[in-house]
């Protein structure tokens, strides 16, 4: 219950900010920050919990975003009936890939090299449908009010992002101490034991892949909604599937902060890279492969993973 009230601690106290903080970069940082967080944790379910690691989120993250633009641009839908449609498209997207998946047994590098290839795939249907806007993208209109899911100030959409990225941290926090998370993290570590003891393997995956593919597609739902632009490049391409698993793997897999902890420590490494070598194409990328090398040489358990083995050091010296 403590991981709860400090959840419950963190939500305040970010919801507190805009009353001290009036400056609309300061906010942005919080909000793009948070974003980063809810990737991550749309990732760490299924890579984290689940140990099915994923090189192509962009494709739930895409689905959720033209799901949101589409539907307010060519069908003039209201942003909050489009919301609920998006997620469920996202998790029906985690539902397709894993059935296909998951029910021939692909796994690792398979799995990996699997997600990147729908990633792929739709970035390239989305580049010719002349529904999607095709190479031009979406231009989603500008009307400033929240009854549209478009605010006039920085902290309407702070709230909404900080509402995603709770509901991750109590999903988070489930899967952590639920049956089903210790069925998941089973999985994760020997799944040909998980299956000799009667878990059923194929559909705990499967319902992990649909979870994280809803939190995904929540992020593509309210990028769009916070930029009123979505096209192919950005909707399908590296740059949402990096983002969403750098968090974890520097913060800590399998962890309820962990996704945090990294977003806020690459969003500090992604702002520090700019200030220096200004707006290059594909600097951050750059910067967040270094990152990655780095950790998984020499921290693979993130950051949360060296402060756990600090403590469980300290504990045993004072034991």
């Amino acid at each position: 219950m403590r991981e709860l009230a400090a959840i419950a601690v963190f939500a305040l106290a970010v919801a507190a900010v805009p009353a001290f903080v009036t400056s609309g970069y300061a906010l942005n940082v919080v909000i793009m920050t948070l974003y980063a967080a809810l990737l991550g944790q749309a990732w760490n379910i299924l890579g984290g919990f689940g140990g099915q690691f994923s090189f192509g989120h962009a494709v739930f993250f895409g689905t959720g975003a033209y799901a949101m633009a589409v539907l307010q641009v060519k069908f003039g839908w209201n942003a909050w009936a489009a919301l609920p449609a998006a997620l469920a498209l996202g998790g029906a997207m985690g539902a397709l890939i894993g059935a296909l998946s998951f029910r021939y047994g692909l796994r690792g590098s398979y799995f990996a090299l699997v997600t990147l290839a729908f990633a792929e795939v739709f970035r390239i249907l989305a580049n010719t449908f002349d529904f999607t806007g095709a190479g031009v993208g979406l231009m989603v209109p500008l009307a400033a009010t929240a009854a549209r899911m478009q605010f006039a100030s920085p902290a309407g959409y702070l709230y909404l992002i900080l509402g995603f990225v709770v509901a991750g941290f109590v999903v988070s926090w489930w899967l952590k101490h639920s049956r089903y998370g210790a069925w998941l993290q089973a999985v994760r570590d020997n799944e040909e034991s998980a299956a000799a003891l009667g878990v059923d393997v194929f559909g705990v995956k499967l319902r992990a892949i649909v979870i994280s593919g809803v939190l995904m597609a929540a992020g593509g739902a309210f990028y769009v909604q916070y930029l009123h632009y979505i096209d192919p490049h950005i909707a399908y391409g590296l740059g949402a599937s990096v983002e969403a698993l750098l968090a974890p793997i520097v913060g800590g897999m399998g962890t309820v902060w962990g996704p945090l902890l990294g977003a806020a420590l690459l969003h500090a490494l992604g702002e520090t890279t700019r200030n220096l070598m200004g707006d290059a194409p594909g600097i951050n990328l750059a910067a967040y492969g270094v990152v990655l090398v780095l950790m998984v040489s020499f921290m693979p358990r993130g950051v949360m993973g060296l402060f756990q083995a600090r403590g469980a050091a300290r504990g045993s010296t004072h034991a």
